[in-house]
């Protein structure tokens, strides 16, 4: 049985870890605050471009000298995992949620015969694929040095990316990060980047509408596809931003009730073995004098 010191310095310790994570907590909340309102407000251009180049990708159908972005090598051999995460830890299942799910992409293709290559934006990612896949990965990106996410870091990524595919390094691009919904929950999405996927939008009742566009629009989507790549990639990385600060404030909150419950429970056994202590020398004092 532990002795009174050994128990104080347990109950000691509980509470400066207490303190520890909900001084992380607070950081995280504050942090949120900033991350989810750069995220939400990413969202209205990368769809409105989605919906740009929807457009136009239609009015360019049947078109034989579409961009590669958009119609692909015509293979889907080998494939490129594009995985976002988080450079630190403490946000409970945040970067494993991620990892699970290109993972399983992954072994999926494989299991399908095909060559699967990976590239890790984040440190977090990186070291739990490159237990099983060290193989497979060909990159990896690390902005822990990066206080405040720009555009200018996803261009640098989406750059990465396309000179890999012009030079013929892979089919198909899946980019994995984790969308933000609210401060507990997250949701892993894997959503394929290169070729585009062009999404049939609803058409509205009314006479259709009939767009001219100049220069050619082959030439618009030669220009447009590599920026709407590093548009997407850059709003992946805002949504995992706050999903990260969300995820990590939820996981402090937890540990910081944790630890609460700990020290109750720590104190409580050190009264009773402290009153048993006291009890038992009375009664030793008691037996003594009965004794003389």
């Amino acid at each position: 049985m532990a002795s009174l010191k050994d128990m104080r310095v347990r109950i000691a310790s509980t509470k400066a870890t207490q303190k520890i994570t909900k001084a992380m907590q607070m950081v995280a909340a504050s942090k949120l605050r900033r991350a989810q309102t750069a995220a939400e407000a990413a969202r209205p251009y990368a769809e409105r471009m989605d919906a740009v180049i929807a457009n136009i990708a239609q009015a360019a159908a049947g078109s034989g000298s579409a961009p590669m972005l958009l119609s692909g090598t015509g293979k889907d051999q080998v494939h490129l995992l594009l995985v976002c995460t988080g450079e630190r830890g403490l946000s409970g299942a945040f970067n494993s949620s991620i990892v699970r799910l290109a993972r399983e992409k992954a072994l999926s293709l494989m299991n399908q015969g095909k060559e699967v290559k990976i590239y890790c934006v984040g440190r977090k990612g990186y070291e739990q694929l490159r237990r099983q896949f060290e193989k497979n990965i060909v990159g990896h990106m690390d902005l822990r040095a990066v206080k405040t996410l720009s555009f200018k870091d996803a261009d640098a990524i989406a750059k990465t990316i396309v000179g890999m595919f012009n030079a013929g390094e892979f089919d198909v691009c899946t980019l994995f990060y984790s969308r933000f919904k609210s401060v507990i929950a997250q949701v892993p999405t894997a959503q394929q980047i290169i070729p585009l996927v062009v999404e049939a939008k609803a058409v509205d009742a009314g006479p259709a509408t009939s767009y001219e566009y100049e220069p050619e629009e082959d030439e618009i989507l030669t220009t447009l596809l590599p920026r709407n790549l590093a548009v997407q990639i850059f709003r992946a990385l805002l949504e995992n931003n706050a999903s990260f600060y969300g995820a990590q404030m939820s996981a402090m909150d937890n540990a910081t009730r944790n630890a609460g419950d700990m020290i109750k429970k720590q104190t409580l056994i050190y009264n009773r073995t402290r009153q048993a202590m006291i009890t038992k020398e009375l009664i030793e004092i008691i037996s003594g004098a009965e004794a003389v």
